[in-house]
């Protein structure tokens, strides 16, 4: 008897109320709820079968209609982890809690790594602060096509991002120069991700490709991935999830661009029957929107994303899992355009469960990780988290 565990990351879609928010700077910072103050009439029906509205009972009931019977179960999961970004927050679910936050460069990387970038990669470098991605191409683009020097930036999370022009950095090109990056930036300087950001177009219409890639850090120690595949059971990601583990613990990959092709994906892959765990980044909530202080957009794309639960939640298996939850927050309506340290939504769905519980704020999403681990009959004390199943 098979069993599928598939579990959707929204991208950016905190709830608030963290705990710890103030120590983060991001007190009152709510992703969905400034979606649902601005646009109160947002439409999730199948997120609301699952509870999303129970989750947040301040949402105006005049503009919901809430189910008569809830489906699935819901509740909330804080962050453990001393970070925000994409690789702790996945990291946490899959198991690991990370208690010193990755390296962060406000003032631009220290002279010693942009000599030691430009002497392996022969390349020239502009630019070096923290920046939003399509503002410095902006800033700086006309100038990467006169000289060919990189543009390198960085945000508020550990990143070092590599923006670069296709007309004179052929992906594979960029994709190098990246690796090349990644073996410099270890040590006390391993930051979480290098992002290869490659763009095209003419001033002022340069526009970033699809052909984005992360080069993360390898997992720090086995995440549920290793020991599902260790089983014999398939780790199937989709999305940005085998840049964000480094492919450890990952059987299959389907690295598709944006929502879109990825919402597909996932709806080829959950009704193939397998045993294991399918793991998707849904990454345009964050990217696209949550960056951009697109409060509409962001809406937007959570219902289209809802459309397609409806689907999955129709042809799962009988034995097979629905989680769906965020890796930390991006309040499009708070000021900035960074990650917000947030709880995340946590809702679950089973043909095989009575639907209806209320499951709590947990204490990190590592509770995501032993859930899995126990629905898939294996040890889930080799895992940080309580199971809530």
């Amino acid at each position: 008897m098979n069993k599928k565990i598939t579990i959707i990351v929204l991208d950016g879609v905190g709830t608030g109320l963290a705990p710890d928010a103030k120590e983060f700077g991001d007190e009152g910072a709510d992703s969905l709820g400034s979606v649902f103050k601005k646009f109160p009439d947002v439409k999730l029906p199948n997120m609301a079968r699952l509870g999303i509205l129970n989750m947040r009972n301040e949402f105006n009931k005049e503009n919901h209609t809430f189910p008569d019977k809830l489906e699935g179960s819901y509740g909330r999961c804080a962050e453990k982890s001393m970070g925000k970004d994409t690789t702790i927050g996945h990291w946490e679910m899959a198991g690991i809690i990370t208690p010193k936050p990755f390296p962060t460069y406000p003032d631009g990387f220290p002279k010693e790594i942009i000599d030691e970038f430009v002497n392996q990669t022969g390349c020239g470098v502009i630019g070096n602060k923290p920046a939003s991605g399509t503002e410095i191409i902006m800033e700086l683009g006309r100038e990467h096509l006169e000289t060919k020097k990189l543009i390198v930036y960085t945000s508020a999370d550990s990143v070092f991002q590599i923006a670069a022009h296709d007309s004179i950095y052929p992906i594979d090109k960029l994709y190098d120069i990246c690796e090349k990056a990644r073996g410099i930036l270890k040590g006390e300087h391993a930051v979480a991700r290098v992002i290869a950001r490659p763009f095209t177009g003419e001033y002022p219409n340069f526009k970033r490709t699809a052909d984005r890639k992360d080069f993360s850090l390898k997992p720090t120690e086995p995440t549920m991935l290793n020991y599902v595949m260790e089983a014999g059971m398939e780790t199937v990601g989709v999305g940005k999830i085998e840049d964000i583990f480094n492919k450890y613990g990952i059987s299959k990959a389907i690295h598709t661009h944006g929502n879109p092709d990825c919402l597909e994906a996932t709806l080829k892959e959950i009704q193939r029957d397998f045993s294991g765990i399918l793991f998707v980044n849904l990454v345009d909530t964050d990217m696209v929107y949550g960056h951009r202080n697109d409060i509409e957009g962001f809406a937007k794309s959570l219902e289209a994303t809802d459309k397609y639960i409806g689907e999955y939640m129709k042809l799962q298996g009988e034995n097979d899992l629905l989680i769906i939850t965020a890796d930390h927050g991006v309040d499009p309506g708070y000021p900035g355009s960074d990650h917000t340290r947030e709880c995340v939504p946590l809702l679950i769905y089973s043909k095989s469960i009575d639907g209806g519980k209320c499951l709590g704020t947990r204490e990190a999403y590592t509770d995501i990780a032993a859930t899995c681990m126990k629905y898939l009959n294996l040890d889930s004390t080799k895992i940080n988290g309580k199971p809530f199943i």
